[in-house]
């Protein structure tokens, strides 16, 4: 079952996209009169069933209960799709023309009955890109489901092959189309976003990116380390990726204040001309530290509560404004730590409370966006 965002947030309203393909969901749900953060991250179908939950031992022990039921209804649906009828002997004969025709070199991957294929490109940088095709019993009368990791959407057109007596019909010249013509479709969008590409991986290449680690191709933005404990996230557009990314810093007040003035007084520098780097580098007056030369300690320190630098995919984010203090936080655990004093408060999203190193005030912001 393919998961949309209208259902999701309907059940859980306290989860929210994390990016532009929604493969990847994170807040808070409610089980058993407790909030519980979780993170889910589909696949690139968007099959429920494939999904990955990463959450608490809390949360996992009580989800652990309906293992078997969800087990049940997966089996169940794969025994009715066992079942289903093959495709006809055309479609096959059709495939391998096709792929034939396009190359059998650009052919990734092919499963036992030609229903899924992979095929591969590669871009005028000399980066791979792949896309999935999932191909229905009718094809080529119907047009194919297809993946592809790209930060804006990927619509291919596609017209359907009809039967000789559906053109004298209405006496028109009909040209269906066929995998090379998605593929060409696919080559295009490719080349589209090779300058998005370019600013990423140079951002990449340059500069400590916190988060993600492993960042896909559709992925739009990057946590960027500036110093101990105080990072910028940008958020590139793949349509304009020379411009003015949005941007928001990360760290203690003192320290991200002063960047934020920078920003907002050099904000006439940015030349759409120069690299999203070179233009951070201008604007805000600094060297982005790079991975290969310090080490990960200079950058990040663990967090103050569970000692542990990554908490279910997260990394700490949330920093104590003592400038004497500066102890770093994941967001759940300090929302766990403050939940459990009894001189915390809370107004809507916004806790209150004192930071469990130094018991200077400390603000805890809820939100479901991952930093």
């Amino acid at each position: 079952m393919a998961v949309t965002e209208a259902s999701l947030l309907r059940q859980c309203p306290l989860l929210l996209p994390q990016n532009r393909s929604k493969t990847v969901y994170e807040g808070f749900i409610s089980a058993q009169g407790r909030d519980f953060h979780l993170r889910i991250v589909l696949p690139e179908d968007l099959q429920l069933k494939n999904a990955r939950l990463l959450c608490s031992w809390q949360l996992r022990t009580i989800l652990s209960g309906y293992h078997r039921i969800v087990q049940q209804e997966v089996a169940l649906k794969n025994r009715q799709e066992l079942y289903a009828l093959p495709p006809p002997p055309q479609f096959y004969s059709s495939l391998i023309e096709e792929i034939g025709t396009l190359g059998w070199d650009k052919l990734v991957y092919a499963d036992t009955c030609f229903s899924t294929i992979k095929l591969k490109a590669e871009d005028a940088s000399g980066r791979e890109h792949l896309i999935t095709l999932k191909l229905k019993a009718k094809y080529p009368a119907e047009s194919p489901d297809y993946f592809v990791d790209f930060p804006v959407p990927f619509c291919a057109s596609w017209t359907p092959q009809v039967t000789d007596q559906a053109k004298m019909d209405v006496k028109i010249a009909v040209l269906p189309s066929s995998l090379i013509s998605i593929y060409s479709q696919f080559l295009a969008a490719i080349e589209s976003l090779k300058a998005f590409w370019d600013v990423m991986d140079e951002i990449d290449e340059k500069t400590w990116v916190l988060e993600p680690e492993k960042p896909p191709r559709s992925a739009t933005a990057r946590r960027i380390a500036l110093g101990n404990n105080v990072s910028i996230n940008i958020e590139v557009d793949p349509r304009h990726p020379t411009m003015l990314p949005e941007c928001f810093f990360l760290g203690a007040d003192h320290v991200v204040k002063p960047l934020g003035i920078k920003l907002s007084r050099n904000i006439h520098l940015w030349d759409p001309e120069n690299s999203v780097l070179q233009n951070l580098k201008d604007v805000l007056e600094i060297d982005f530290p790079a991975r290969a030369i310090l080490e990960k300690s200079d950058f990040t320190m663990d967090c103050g509560i569970c000692y542990a630098y990554q908490l279910d995919g997260t990394i700490p984010d949330q920093v104590c404004d003592n400038s004497q203090c500066g102890q770093p936080f994941h967001q759940i655990c300090l929302y766990e730590w403050l939940r459990g004093l009894l001189t915390s408060r809370q107004s809507f999203n916004i806790i209150f409370g004192e930071c469990p190193y130094c018991s200077k005030p400390i603000t805890l912001k809820m939100s479901g966006r991952k930093h």
